[in-house]
Formats: structure tokens, sequence, C-alpha cells
């Protein structure tokens, strides 16, 4: 079976290589005037992981699109409506669009799927959601991930041709909250760096219980099911964004709360700009998503919209904790 991937940075090159291990044959997509493209063409492979007979590689979209009905989407999420403007003049009638990038677009607060559809009415957007790191994967170590799609006979095919020994899929039934919730942990994962960047790593117990909670408030809000936060796209995901050295969210949410406390005002507008060498975290561009939709949907957010106060309006990450902690008494599930 065939199978294209669009994107070949380190998850997207991860798919590949995943897609391969399972007999599919793979083309990789990249931009004609991608570095990182050219060099994981001339090694064959991208340091990580290297690549078979059965991966041929391309920096034509036509081809790409050509060669196969399951097109595997890897791209920052901020990129993704550019790659889709591409993709509009392009023929994607009956294929399958699996996104596998957790994120939502910060000017709009639209998820990934919806804006799949605006530009590819005729093709059936499916996720790949859930933890795992690239660095795990391949040392053989396995995870659970979700599958899920609009359509039930989309997702359960996906599910059950990307399943094996490394990764058990499994498949949801709430696009909406799946979505959602995986891109919100990135914003709980920069909040877990800012506590460790205070030593205040003690209370990830409470973040990961208040944050799961206020995230599954949203769900239901915007029409999911609240207990998709509770599955792997969302608490599922929390050891390895939350706690592993691995994870972009964490690391950064650290570096800018040692750089706050450092008084380093340069440092902290080179992460804000995404021009610090850990790079900008996806959840800095979902914090600003999540402010709108937490305004939407009248929905009460602290942990959200303080990362997010933190990160652009300047609060310390020690006063923005105190302001939660001294917040008006409430029922734990209200």
């Amino acid at each position: 079976m065939n199978a294209t991937v669009i994107g070949c940075g380190r998850w997207g090159s991860f798919i590949a290589w995943y897609l391969d291990s399972l007999n599919f044959n793979v083309m990789l997509y990249g931009r004609e005037e991608s570095e990182h493209f050219f060099r994981i063409r001339v090694n064959n492979g991208n340091g990580m992981v290297n690549f078979g007979p059965n991966v041929r590689y391309t920096d034509d979209l036509d081809e790409a699109l050509a060669f196969s009905d399951w097109i595997f989407i890897s791209v920052g999420a901020q990129d993704f409506r550019e790659l889709m403007d591409g993709m509009s003049a392009r023929e994607t009638k009956g294929k399958v669009l699996v996104l596998c990038m957790k994120g939502l677009e910060k000017g709009t607060g639209l998820r990934l799927s919806q804006i799949a559809g605006q530009y590819a009415p005729k093709a059936t957007p499916a996720v790949w959601l859930g933890p795992g790191h690239v660095q795990e994967f391949v040392k053989g170590n396995p995870n659970c991930m979700v599958i899920d799609s609009a359509e039930p006979a989309v997702k359960k095919e996906l599910a059950a041709a990307l399943s094996g020994k490394l990764i058990r899929m499994y498949y949801g039934d709430d696009l909406i909250g799946n979505e959602v919730g995986a891109a919100a942990k990135n914003v709980i994962g920069i909040a877990a760096g800012m506590l460790d960047g205070i030593g205040g790593d003690s209370m990830k117990g409470a973040l990961m219980a208040r944050g799961a909670r206020e995230v599954s408030r949203l769900i239901k809000a915007m029409g999911g099911n609240e207990m998709t936060a509770y599955g792997l796209c969302h608490l599922g995901d929390y050891e390895a964004t939350l706690f592993s050295p691995h994870s972009h969210n964490r690391s950064f949410g650290e570096a800018f709360a040692r750089a706050q406390a450092q008084g380093s005002g340069t440092e902290l507008d080179m992460l804000r700009k995404g021009r610090h060498n850990i790079g900008l975290a996806e959840g800095v561009n979902t914090a600003q998503a999540i402010m709108l939709l937490s305004c939407e949907y009248n929905v009460d957010m602290p942990i959200c919209s303080g990362v997010y106060s933190v990160i652009f309006h300047g609060v310390e990450v020690g006063e923005a904790l105190e302001g939660m902690l001294l917040r008006n008494l409430k029922t734990e599930f209200y």
C-alpha cells in the first residue's frame, strides 16, 4: 500500500520511517528550498531514523499527492493553512488527509480539520494524536495513540492499518475533543516547565488534575465530550509533555521562567520570537487560540490564561501562580 508523508521534520520523518516498518511504500515530500530535506535525501535519513528502499523522496507536491490516497501531514500548525491553500488547486477528492500535528490556528481558534475542510472539501480529514517521542520510539519503546475522524469507516481502517508492536492505535469518537485536547496539552506543558523553572515541580500533580479539568470544560462547551480530555489525546499525553526531557513545550516553559527570574529581557524576547536555541514551542501559539475560544465559549481557564499572561503580558510566573491559588473557592469539579 502507498502512503504520502508531507513534512520532513522530526515527527514527519518518524512517520515515514514507521510506515516503512509497516511495509507501506512511502513517498516523503519536502520543499525544494529546504536544507533539512536536502540533507535527508543525501543521507537517506536524519540522524534519528534511516530510511529503507521503500521510501522515496520528492519536492513536487503534485507527484506527492498523486502517489497515494492516504496523505499524512506533519507541518507546523501555523503553517498548515498555507499548505492547504497550495493544495486547494490540486485534486484531493476521495483522499484521506491524516493530520499528525497538535495545534489550533492562533488568529482564529480553528481546529486543523476545519482548515482542511475549507480548502479540500471533498477529502476526508483524520487526526493521529497521543503520547510518544521519536527518541523513545526509535529505541523500541512502545506507546498507545489515537486516530479520529468524522467518518467512522476511515478511522477504523486507519487504526487497523497503523497499529503494530510499536504503536497500539485506538480510534476515537470525538474529533472536537481530540483536536482541542491534543492542542491544549502543549499549553499545560509550558505551565509544567514554568513550575520546573521556579522549583515548583511538586505542584505538577495539581497541574495535571486542574489542567485536564479546565480543558474538559472547553471541550464540552464546544460540543465535544468532556471525558475526551482524560484520554490519550490530553491526559494520556501528560507524561511525555509535562515530565519528559524531550518535551519542547516543557523545556520552553522552564527556560522562560529561568530567564524571567534572571531578569534577562533579551532572552525572554528571543524566546517569544522563536529565536532562542530552544525554538518557539507550539503551545505559545496555542495559548493565543485557547484565549480566543475561552472568551467565545465563556469558559474559565485559569491555567491557560496564566500561561498566556506570563508570555504575552510580562506577568511573573510566581505572581500568576499566586493569582490562581487565591481565586474564589469552588467545588473541585465545577
